[in-house]
């Protein structure tokens, strides 16, 4: 009964279907990729995949709102999704639906005055917005519009959803909105929510074009930690930054901004309170402008000259071994660097002798890759100088002859001794502001290689300023060193801050663009329209954004921490401006106030009490050392006044 019949072929599916129909049904298209394992819909919830949804749509709004009323909705401490449908409707139309409800409503409070009853308010109010509204779009004014507001909250578990459910109903409530729950239509309501642009409840409600105006989202990003220091305040909606900028993946900060842009100020601001926090902060001044705040923060300010008795020695190694790491070999490659800015050029053959001089100079002190040998005094600049003489090789001649002036010119006491100093004060600045400028990208150069020797000796939690950077960022082998700094800093638990006004010279190498990359935070303040094209392209800035910063005043500008950037004015409490000013006039002022005030001589001669002076300086009574403390707030008017902040 089952034989085939005679004459009869036998086709199966496989046999028909072409080969690149074949190859087509085994593909796996994108909606495979992105659809869920499974979907759940329930009485008041849906599940796709592990997460559980729930839709709400908005069925009665608030009868007077302010411009961003929906914020505190979009701005909800929950994840959502939130849709908006509008439709524009047909104007005759909706004139002769609004004429009928009027006068259905002035039949209604007719009825009641006839029959003595009090008028109902929610009717008499109907009707003024009926009449109101229908004079305005008679004239053109208002346009009318019907909008739907879907709001999906999910969450990893039911429980969570519920909490999170009541919440944002207590929020929509207290905006005097009423939403419901999309009950037995969760999958409608989910596909209303998702980003395909499908309205699949259609639950509308009328609406004239400022009303529909008023429901536009603004918002913006707020950067308020629960720690940190305060950077300023958000132009964009008055809240304060407050910036952990430790807590970030790395802990480095660039800072951009045309000279007067108050960027120093800025960075002076951030030293004095990341230094109340603890934090130790050491900065490179090339300018002389941080010795008011060290002298006020019991600082120690190094400044560094060829006749300065501090001494710093580029030679030092650190004496610390991580494994996996060649310190002497890093150590050299430093030297390369600074030896080239000092040098000028180096070709290949050149370049060669002075890495053999090199080893053969620590080797002559008796230091090798081994690291037990590295904490031997290290050798001094004259060492290479010696080095290279006795090579007996032209371009090692000429190498010593292009080092001479440093070892026994005018500039011999610049580098060529041992160091006798180290960090030990939590507040260091160096100066080199009374060196040539083509001596200061030298002089930094060996600062931050000592500073960094010292960095990889202890961890601590340490801000390293290097203010106007350009001077080494010109400077590819320098702009190398910065790089490095920068890309293994956070090892270390250090924080550097560079900043300069010359963006084109920071940028100029593919160094200062990795510096940048390397930066959580990134500060822009005012530019000059020079600069503004070459910010504008690294920064991906908007046409806005690039205005901004043309027309900002002193002190303003874009933060940029992490995914988020906010608008910026930087803020500082009077006795922080007068510390931190760098305007000519403020500086003048300060300085005329301090050489004011000169403490009182003793008077030359004879005392009946040899050890008691002449001039006696009033005790403070007891009750001036034990002062009577305030009045308890809660009992009276009482207020302790606080000195305001000034906007900067």
């Amino acid at each position: 009964m089952f034989s085939k019949k005679k004459g009869q072929e036998i086709n199966t599916n496989r046999d028909q279907i072409s080969p690149m129909t074949a190859i087509q049904k085994g593909m796996v298209s994108l909606s495979d990729v992105i659809a869920p394992s499974s979907v759940e819909v329930d009485f008041n919830y849906i599940r796709v995949g592990e997460r559980f949804y729930k839709t709400f749509f908005v069925v009665g709004y608030p009868r007077y709102v302010s411009p961003n009323w929906l914020s505190p909705v979009i701005d909800f401490n929950h994840s959502l999704n939130i849709s908006m449908f509008i439709y524009p409707t047909n104007s005759p139309d909706v004139l002769s639906d609004l004429r009928r409800k009027t006068a259905e409503m002035e039949a209604t409070i007719s009825s009641q005055m006839d029959q003595g009853l009090v008028v109902d308010a929610k009717i008499q109010a109907a009707l003024e917005d009926a009449q109101g509204l229908t004079e305005e779009l008679a004239k053109g004014i208002e346009r009318f519009f019907q909008m739907s507001l879907y709001i999906t909250l999910y969450s990893d578990s039911l429980a969570e959803l519920e909490q999170s459910s009541k919440r944002l109903e207590s929020t929509l409530s207290s905006l005097l909105i009423l939403p419901k729950t999309s009950t037995l239509q969760m999958e409608e309501g989910f596909k209303s929510t998702i980003p395909m642009g499908t309205d699949n409840l259609f639950i509308t409600r009328n609406m004239d074009t400022t009303s529909l105006a008023s429901t536009f989202p603004f918002t913006s990003a707020t950067l308020t930690q629960d720690k940190g220091i305060m950077y300023g305040l958000n132009q964009q909606n008055g809240s304060l930054i407050i910036f952990d900028r430790f807590s970030l993946e790395n802990a480095n900060e660039v800072v951009f901004g045309k000279s007067g842009s108050g960027k120093s100020f800025l960075i002076k601001l951030e030293a004095m309170r990341q230094f109340m926090f603890g934090t130790e902060v050491i900065i490179i001044d090339p300018e002389g402008e941080y010795g008011a705040i060290t002298k006020t923060l019991g600082g120690e300010y190094v400044s560094f000259t060829p006749s300065s008795p501090i001494k710093i020695n580029p030679f030092d190694l650190s004496g610390m071994y991580a494994e996996g790491e060649n310190e002497l070999g890093l150590k050299i490659l430093s030297l390369h660097g600074l030896l080239r800015i000092v040098m000028g050029e180096l070709d290949a053959a050149h370049d060669a002798i002075l890495d053999r001089a090199l080893v053969e100079t620590y080797r002559q002190k008796g230091i090798t890759t081994d690291p037990s040998t590295q904490k031997k005094q290290p050798p001094l600049m004259e060492d290479l100088y010696k080095v290279l003489l006795g090579m007996e090789d032209q371009n090692a001649s000429e190498l010593a002859l292009r080092l001479e002036k440093f070892i026994k010119g005018s500039l011999s006491g610049l580098f060529n001794q041992q160091s006798n100093f180290d960090i030990a004060n939590p507040f260091t600045v160096f100066s080199v502001k009374a060196l040539e400028d083509q001596l200061r990208p030298i002089a930094m150069h060996i600062i931050l290689d000592f500073v960094w020797t010292k960095v990889r000796k202890s961890l601590k939690k340490r801000l390293l300023i290097l203010d106007e950077a350009w001077y080494l960022m010109k400077y590819e082998d320098s702009a190398s060193f910065v790089y490095g700094i920068a890309k293994r800093a956070r090892k270390y638990y250090l924080a550097l801050t560079t900043a300069t006004q010359d963006v084109q010279d920071f940028l100029s190498t593919d160094y200062g663009k990795a510096v940048l990359s390397n930066s959580s935070i990134q500060i822009l303040l005012k530019q000059s329209p020079t600069e503004i094209d070459t910010v504008s392209q690294i920064f991906y800035l908007s046409r806005g954004e690039r205005e901004l910063l043309l027309s900002v005043g002193v002190g303003e500008g874009l933060f940029f921490a992490g995914q988020s950037h906010v608008v910026l004015k930087v803020v500082a409490a009077p006795y922080e401006k007068e510390l931190a000013t760098s305007n000519p006039a403020d500086v003048k002022a300060r300085e005329e106030r301090n050489t004011a005030y000169q403490p009182v001589a003793p008077a030359q001669g004879p005392s009946t009490n040899p050890i008691e002076p002449l001039i006696k300086v009033p005790q403070p009574t007891q009750q001036e050392q034990n002062p009577t403390p305030p009045t308890n707030l809660g009992q009276g008017n009482f207020s302790i006044p606080q000195p305001e902040p000034e906007i900067f």
